[in-house]
């Protein structure tokens, strides 16, 4: 029940919703408020554990614009019983003769849509390396590529594209054993593409350290007053002019930061979550040493615990 006004009441008074009816009824005078309602839920919940293969579920998924059929296209299900088979057979072979042109699309978002779910990745970023990828399939220009490359590349684009960067390095662990080499090759050649269709520089977002900074302290199991003066020591870096990539920089100031800290993390450990080379981050822990004191937040740190960061 929820309350509503009634007009003869002329009051707020609590109202009661006939499901069968579609109907808002006032408790009090009995008044019928508001008739045929469309009910806009789900007609029921259906759980992994009690569908046995028969969901009940009256329709299909969303539509997908990219599709030429919008992804409504209709697939013949196998019946069960002997009489099925036979029925399967027969239709199966129908199913199997129409052409689908949207066959290798399908499996290619399919495969977009896994490497996201892996990476834990949104909705919005699978959408746009599904259009990347569309886009470069239109051109005809990816035959003879290496397919997983190519949707891997599309897959590191959007995350750039819509401010969300994962590494390569990142990227290259669910990319059905694409290497780094092959997906940045990829990645250079659709934007090439790209930029020649529309006639402009293709937007890929500005990476900063700060965008893997809370990922990777996370990964280490770092607290939150660390996390938070690592922000900061990253957000002051930009000021600087430390000529080293935004990874390579977020995990010299993790090096850093945990250094000052009672739970120090070892360097082996700081490179494989950040997939940063030790030597890499020694060789950036050296360019930011000489500004500590401007990086390390006060209320973290003091001058004299600075004396405890190890000399480069």
């Amino acid at each position: 029940m929820s309350d509503s006004f009634c007009p003869d009441c002329k009051k707020q008074t609590e109202v009661a919703f006939d499901h069968s009816a579609g109907d808002t009824v006032c408790t009090e005078c009995g008044l019928v408020l508001e008739a045929h309602s469309v009910d806009e839920t789900s007609e029921w919940r259906t759980f992994a554990n009690e569908s046995n293969d028969n969901d009940p579920v009256r329709v299909g998924g969303p539509t997908n614009p990219l599709l030429t059929d919008g992804g409504l296209s209709t697939v013949i299900a196998k019946p069960n019983g002997a009489q099925g088979e036979f029925l399967s057979s027969s239709l199966g072979r129908w199913q199997n003769r129409g052409s689908n042109p949207d066959r290798s699309l399908i499996l290619a978002f399919r495969t977009i849509a896994n490497m996201a779910d892996r990476l834990g990745l949104v909705a919005t970023i699978k959408d746009r390396a599904n259009e990347i990828y569309k886009k470069v399939e239109d051109l005809k220009s990816i035959r003879g590529r290496n397919q997983d490359a190519i949707l891997a590349a599309c897959l590191y684009i959007a995350c750039r594209q819509e401010d969300r960067p994962r590494t390569v390095k990142e990227i290259c662990s669910v990319a059905n054993g694409a290497t780094k080499k092959e997906i940045g090759r990829a990645k250079e050649f659709i934007v090439k593409q790209l930029e020649v269709e529309m006639g402009q520089s293709m937007e890929m977002g500005t990476i900063h350290a700060g965008d893997f900074l809370r990922r990777f302290c996370s990964t280490l199991g770092m607290n939150n007053q660390a996390v938070k003066a690592a922000q900061e020591a990253v957000q002051r870096s930009e000021e600087l002019d430390i000529r080293r990539s935004p990874i390579s920089i977020a995990a010299a100031v993790i090096y850093m930061i945990t250094q000052l800290s009672e739970d120090k993390k070892p360097l082996k450990d700081i490179s494989l979550a950040t997939g940063v080379a030790e030597g890499t981050i020694r060789n950036s822990y050296k360019d930011l040493y000489p500004y500590a004191s401007r990086l390390i937040p006060n209320t973290y740190a003091k001058e004299e615990d600075l004396k405890n960061l190890c000399t480069p």
